[in-house]
């Protein structure tokens, strides 16, 4: 009697994993749909790709900006993938009300935790749209002094190689809401402006003419050529020096002279003001610091003066010349 329980026992126990446990068939069935959903997956990840290549020309030659090209082209191949992972869950049997609702809880994610960074996607649309600086264009951000070429801008961020070979990503959020100076917006070439000051005695006609001779040598610095026009206004592309202020010390000069490259700024200002100061250096014109006259007359009072020896080095005949502040005249 025994031994026929433990042998149903037995078999009920044997019939209840034989139901939770799936057949082969099943089994087989599981395998053979994991291994579709990967190769959909592994061949759109791929077509994507090709995609890209194939509308990169098309794209480039309809749009003439490349950060708005290099967008495009990167929601192009988002598209993609989008339609390979819906196909991806239609062999997994996952149905359309699931993805919806999946892609409902996600956006509600991303309103909540991630409202900085839809903010700077929305920043970022208005700087590809706004058009302050494109691709290859050398800029400075005013407030924080970073002055290099754009290496690319995206929805999010913009990439910035600066002169220091130093990398720099900025958020669009933030640089959108920056100073920013383009320097290759439309003509490389810039316009620097150096001040100095001559005495009154030189002979000012040599200074002008010497400071703009001066600024023609340097090489990276245009000597001459076409006027150069900025808007309705036209500026000679020579260097040029004109009379600015008569100030206390001297008479302010302004040389504005035309460097071809922007990134040279620095260089050019430099060897400019080394090739003025060689000119004035041999020229009847001096450059202008503060002086101060004393003037003495009648009413100066009486100063007592003592010639001393070189070996005497006590009193107030140390130095040549000594001043009594106790005598009643000197005040």
């Amino acid at each position: 009697m025994r031994e026929l329980v433990l042998q149903l026992n037995e078999s009920r126990v044997v019939g209840r994993l034989e139901g939770a446990l799936p057949d082969s068939g099943e089994t087989l069935e599981i395998l053979v749909t994991l291994a579709q959903a990967l190769v959909v997956l592994v061949v759109g990840w791929y077509l994507s790709k090709v995609v890209v290549r194939l509308t990169g020309r098309t794209v480039a030659r309809r749009i003439a900006r490349p950060s708005v090209t290099r967008t495009v082209l990167r929601g192009v191949r988002v598209f993609v993938l989008t339609l390979t992972l819906v196909a991806v869950g239609a062999i997994l049997g996952i149905r359309s009300p699931e993805i919806l609702l999946s892609v409902g809880v996600f956006s509600a994610v991303v309103g909540i935790i991630l409202a900085p960074l839809v903010a700077s996607v929305i920043n970022g649309l208005f700087v590809l749209t706004d058009r302050p600086f494109e691709i290859g264009d050398l800029i400075e951000v005013v407030d924080e002094g970073h002055r290099g070429f754009v290496e690319d801008i995206t929805i999010r961020y913009t990439k910035i190689f600066t002169l220091d070979n130093t990398f720099i990503v900025i958020p669009n959020g933030e640089i959108h809401l920056r100073d920013v100076i383009n320097y290759s917006a439309e003509d490389e070439r810039t316009r620097v402006s150096v001040q100095f000051e001559v005495t009154y005695e030189s002979d000012l006609e040599e200074a002008i003419r010497l400071a703009e001779r001066a600024a023609r040598e340097v090489d990276v610095v245009i000597s001459g050529g076409p006027d150069i026009r900025i808007g309705s206004a036209r500026y000679s592309a020579a260097p040029t020096c004109h009379v600015d202020e008569y100030v206390d010390n001297g008479i302010l000069l302004t040389l504005r002279f035309w460097v071809k490259h922007p990134y040279r700024l620095l260089v050019a200002r430099s060897q400019v003001q080394q090739r003025v100061w060689s000119r004035y250096a041999d020229a009847d014109v001096e450059f202008a610091y503060p002086h101060r006259h004393h003037v003495f007359d009648e009413t100066s009072g009486r100063a007592r003066v003592a010639m001393a020896s070189p070996l005497e080095t006590d009193g107030d005949s140390r130095g040549g010349a000594g001043f009594d502040p106790g005598d009643d005249h000197n005040r």
